[in-house]
């Protein structure tokens, strides 16, 4: 199946509704158009259990690919993560989670 796609936010000066997260696909994972202006925003709902939300690397190195970061969400907390240049992560950065208990939401500075 395809990757679920991140609603993504764009920022203005006279304030824009915020979408409604969404949960984490774990068996299908996310992309994010990426310019290299946007954000992303992890929430972890689960009141009890820290997850990891890993982001993808489209660049290689000598022909190697890259690790992913694999980026802990303390329970009940959110972690902002970005900007993420597009010549490391891609024009599509690709996202995966490990729980649904992780919502997603994108936010693109204009």
């Amino acid at each position: 199946m395809a990757r679920v796609d991140i609603p993504v936010v764009a920022f203005t000066r006279g304030g824009t509704v915020m979408a409604d997260p969404i949960t984490g696909d774990v068996a299908n994972g996310h992309a994010l158009a990426n310019d290299g202006r946007v954000g992303l925003i992890v929430k972890n709902t689960s009141s009890t259990t820290q997850y990891n939300v890993t982001l993808r690397l489209s660049r290689t190195v000598d022909g190697q690919s890259v690790s992913p970061r694999v980026e802990p969400v303390p329970f009940g907390k959110s972690k902002a993560f970005g900007p993420f240049a597009p010549g490391d992560y891609g024009t599509s950065l690709l996202v995966d989670v490990d729980n649904v208990a992780l919502t997603l939401i994108a936010v693109r500075v204009s």
